[in-house]
Order: C-alpha cells, then sequence, then structure tokens
C-alpha cells in the first residue's frame, strides 16, 4: 500500500555498509578477474607453475565468491574478506615464485594490484582497530615478499604507497560511518517527531469532536429555554442543564498534556496506512489509551512493519489489536522469513530500541517476538 506520507527511518548506517559492500564486491571482483590475466600472460621464469597454479586457483575461487555478493546484493561475509586477505599474504611472500623479475623490479605486479584492493577492503569491513593492523600486515608482506625475491629491489616506494593507501581508507570509512550514525540520530528523532505530530493531531481532533458535540448540546437547550418550551420548573430541564454542565466542567479539567487520552485504533490505522511497501491487513478494537501510551505503540508497530518491508521477502502483513484478559494487546505479523534475534547485526537498533525497550520502558507495558521458517509475530501489551 503506498502513501504520500511515511513513518519509517531506514538505517543510514546499514544503506552505507550495503553500498560499500556491493561496491567494494564489484571492484575486488573486476581486480582480482584482471590478476588472474595478468598472471597468467606474465607466467615467464622464473615463475614455477607448481606455486602459481594452485595459488591462482585459490585466488579464482575467492575472486568468484565476492562476484556472488556483487550480484546477488549481499552483505560482505566477514569470513570472506578475512580469508582473502590470508591468500593476500600468502601471494605477497610467494612473490618470487609467482611473478616476473621485470614487472617486480616496476612495482607494476599483479600481487601488487590485489595487496592495495585489500587493504580497501579491509578498511571498508572493519573498524580502525582491526583495519589497520591488518593493513600492515598485508602492507609488510608484500614489502617481505619483495625482499626475499632479491635484495637490491625497492621495498620502501610500494610500503610508503601502501601505507597512505591505508590511512585514506580507514579516514574515510571513519567520517562516512560518523556521518551515517549522525544521520541515523536525525531520522529517529524525525521519525519520532512525526508520529508525535500524528497523536497530537488526533487528540485536538477528539478535542474538537467533544466541543462540538457539547455546544451542539447546550445550544438546543438554551434554545428551548428561550422559545418558552419550558415555562415552568422542569426536571427534564434540570437534569439537561446538569448534564452539560458536567460535560464542560469535564473538557476544562481534562489534561492537555501527553497523558491526554486519544483514540489507539485510529492512530494504528493511521500508521498502517504510511508503511511504504507493505499491504497492511488491519482488525483494530475502537481502544482510548493515554497520548505517551499511543505514541509508544505507534512507533513500536513503525518499527514492526519497516522491519517487514525491508526484510521479510512479503508486501503483507496482518496489524491486530484488541482486549485480553484485562490488557490492550497489539500484534503485527507476517508470513515471510524469519531472523535469529540472537544473531541480529549492532545496526539493528530497531528491533531492540524502537520495539522491545519502547515498550518495556512502559509501566505495565511488554513486546515479545517470536520468529521462525514460518514468519515472524511482534506482540506488544499495556495494562491499564
Amino acid at each position: 500500500m503506498a502513501s504520500s506520507g511515511s513513518t519509517r527511518y531506514d538505517s543510514a548506517t546499514r544503506q552505507l555498509t550495503k553500498a560499500v559492500a556491493r561496491t567494494g564486491a564489484g571492484a575486488r571482483s573486476a581486480v582480482g578477474a584482471v590478476a588472474v590475466v595478468a598472471a597468467l600472460f606474465g607466467a615467464v621464469p622464473p615463475v614455477s607453475a607448481a606455486w602459481l597454479t594452485p595459488l591462482l586457483l585459490v585466488h579464482a575461487v575467492w575472486t568468484g565468491l565476492y562476484m556472488r555478493v556483487f550480484f546477488r546484493k549481499e552483505l560482505l561475509p566477514y569470513w570472506l574478506v578475512a580469508s582473502d586477505v590470508a591468500i593476500i599474504v600468502a601471494l605477497g611472500l610467494a612473490q618470487r615464485h609467482l611473478v616476473a623479475t621485470e614487472t617486480l623490479v616496476t612495482g607494476s605486479s599483479w600481487v601488487h594490484g590485489l595487496v592495495t584492493m585489500t587493504i580497501v577492503m579491509a578498511g571498508v569491513t572493519w573498524r580502525p582497530a582491526i583495519a589497520v593492523p591488518i593493513g600492515l600486515l598485508l602492507a609488510g608482506a608484500f614489502a617481505a615478499g619483495v625482499r626475499l625475491a632479491s635484495s637490491e629491489h625497492d621495498v620502501y616506494g610500494p610500503l610508503g604507497i601502501h601505507l597512505v593507501q591505508l590511512l585514506a581508507i580507514v579516514l574515510l570509512m571513519t567520517l562516512l560511518r560518523r556521518s551515517a550514525a549522525s544521520a541515523d540520530t536525525f531520522l529517529r528523532e524525525s521519525a519520532r517527531t512525526e508520529i508525535s505530530l500524528m497523536v497530537e493531531r488526533l487528540r485536538r481532533e477528539d478535542e474538537l469532536h467533544q466541543v462540538g458535540s457539547i455546544h451542539e448540546t447546550s445550544l438546543h437547550t438554551l434554545t428551548m429555554v428561550g422559545l418558552g418550551t419550558y415555562d415552568q420548573p422542569s426536571a427534564t430541564l434540570r437534569d439537561q442543564v446538569a448534564t452539560d454542565l458536567a460535560a464542560l466542567e469535564k473538557l476544562r479539567d481534562q489534561p492537555h498534556a501527553d497523558s491526554a487520552p486519544i483514540a489507539l485504533d485510529a492512530l494504528l490505522d493511521e500508521v498502517a496506512g504510511r508503511a511504504t511497501g507493505l499491504d497492511v491487513r488491519r482488525r483494530l478494537t475502537p481502544e482510548t489509551v493515554p497520548g505517551d501510551v499511543a505514541e509508544r505503540f505507534a512507533r513500536a508497530v513503525t518499527e514492526a512493519l519497516a522491519n517487514i518491508a525491508l526484510h521479510a521477502g512479503v508486501r503483507e502483513a496482518e496489524l491486530v489489536s484488541a482486549r485480553r484478559d484485562g490488557e490492550i494487546v497489539v500484534e503485527v505479523a507476517d508470513a515471510g522469513r524469519g531472523f535469529d534475534q540472537d544473531r541480529l547485526p549492532p545496526d539493528r537498533f530497531g528491533v531492540r530500541g524502537s520495539i522491545l525497550d519502547t515498550m518495556r520502558s512502559l509501566p505495565n507495558g511488554g513486546a515479545r517476538i517470536s520468529s521462525g521458517d514460518r514468519g515472524t509475530r511482534v506482540s506488544l501489551w499495556w495494562r491499564p
């Protein structure tokens, strides 16, 4: 169900990770394929076929795995990059058996290009605490391999180039990650603000409805009096005036803070209507709850629907609200692929923060997520 507005923010960190993973996998695939061709064309003495063949075969397999990540638009598995680092370290140390003397002297060997690419991959995959030591290991292995091939070859030039590359990619990724984290903070606050505005608007609509109802009833009573319908004391008139006054006093004393009640079903219906990319079937029982409670429910439901759209692989969801055993229960369910909560990546703030923590921080509130092969069900509850 498309809509003009959306209460969903998508993680900038997650989008950065996806973009970097696909770009890195594509670049690594291209460099790896070129390296295979260059290695085969450059296989002249003293290159050893006994060394080149198995190492090049392993490298080609890993290049194929990177291609798979690129075409399937997957995230980069840590084991893939870590294994690639080990392979490139081995290639760097064994250069005297893999690279012709002429290309080794000029620093234009196919191994040199792979070392550069792997330093970049380490920088985009891990934080500096891990990426820097790995980059130094790769640069050191390449320099050691060149020195093992010949003590006369210059190792300081290539080593300096690799260190500059390492520094550049680490600094770039640090800036990008910080910018993404700042964007996530802004987007989370924007989503919360939008829900707060929805709550406030529904509260105002309810107040206007009450005012209009009281105004109509009071005006009717005054009109009857003005027309002389009651020319003597009337118990009916007295009761009606008392009812009108009581309604006015109740409206006057109604709180205007977050605790002012609003219709939960109306709010959830609007949230479901704004869910981008989903057809949400709704069975909502009319309930009036304090505004802060309604807002917590809305935030949790928003995140649950967004997770379905992004990760479940389906385009349908179900939203149900009901009162059970004195509790107000809201459930969001789908029939898509489930997930393991214990293996959620750190950037999946929504499940922990916008669903579980949001509801559990509410007095008498709670949340539970059950997920498996048949889909995922998010259960939210609050006891008045």
